[in-house]
């Protein structure tokens, strides 16, 4: 049976996921720009939420937490990580099940020096690669450079913009791993594609975000003014303070 997990930024998407069956679920905030940390709060409410769901039935839903300073690439400098190790130690403290972080290179390599000094500061929460690894310059030497750090699972469209279309990838991944690592398809996966998407690429697992639009309670509304930027930012710049 295909295990799910599903992207959430809230307690209440978090009831949602273990609703429809979720098997883990991805804690992150600003899901727009690709998951980031969340707060301390939201994953200490996560946290108890999940407790109070998972003792009243009879499957268990797994928290998983983004790790992941700011938007943008995965090449951070020392004060970064440095966050992402307090990062990393907190969560740890509040008791999650497990971490989603990736670090390359300035060449486009998985950081294998960096990896391993914040795999060895989560040890023993299993971890997720996450899909740095699909901004990683070439797939199959990255898979095993993640194999042999000792990561549980990698999260990856094929390097494609989506699953869908990097199944082709994702396949010969899910044939390289040959159980070795978990490879786990996210991208663009919807319940339209979902069945080729596995019948393509043999994958155990897979990663969706669920999600749809809403309105919010608002019903006075300023048309005038908008908060965040209007376009996407690049992956390969940051905004910094001179």
């Amino acid at each position: 049976m295909v295990s799910i997990e599903i992207c959430i930024d809230s307690v209440e998407s978090l009831v949602a996921a273990c609703e429809g069956g979720a098997a883990r679920v991805e804690l992150c905030s600003s899901l727009f720009e690709g998951g980031l940390t969340p707060s301390h709060g939201m994953m200490m409410m996560c946290k108890n939420k999940l407790e109070q769901i998972n003792s009243s039935r009879s499957s268990s839903c797994k928290l998983f937490v983004m790790i992941r300073p700011r938007a943008g690439d995965f090449c951070y400098t020392s004060m970064e990580l440095a966050v992402m190790i307090s990062d990393i130690q907190n969560a740890k403290a509040l008791g999650v099940d497990g971490i989603v972080f990736g670090i390359l290179t300035p060449d486009g390599r998985v950081d294998q020096a960096r990896c391993r000094e914040l795999l060895d500061i989560a040890s023993p929460l299993p971890a997720t690669f996450h899909r740095a690894f699909d901004m990683a310059c070439e797939a199959s030497s990255s898979l095993e450079d993640v194999i042999q750090l000792g990561f549980q699972r990698v999260l990856t469209s094929g390097q494609e913009r989506s699953a869908i279309e990097g199944a082709d990838t994702i396949r010969e991944l899910v044939q390289q791993a040959n159980g070795r690592i978990i490879i786990m398809p996210g991208g663009g996966i919807t319940e339209r594609n979902i069945k080729k998407l596995l019948a393509v690429t043999g994958a155990p697992e897979v990663h969706v975000s669920a999600r749809t639009s809403s309105s919010g309670p608002m019903v006075f509304q300023n048309a005038r003014c908008f908060m965040g930027g209007e376009l996407r930012q690049s992956e390969y710049g940051r905004s910094v303070v001179t």
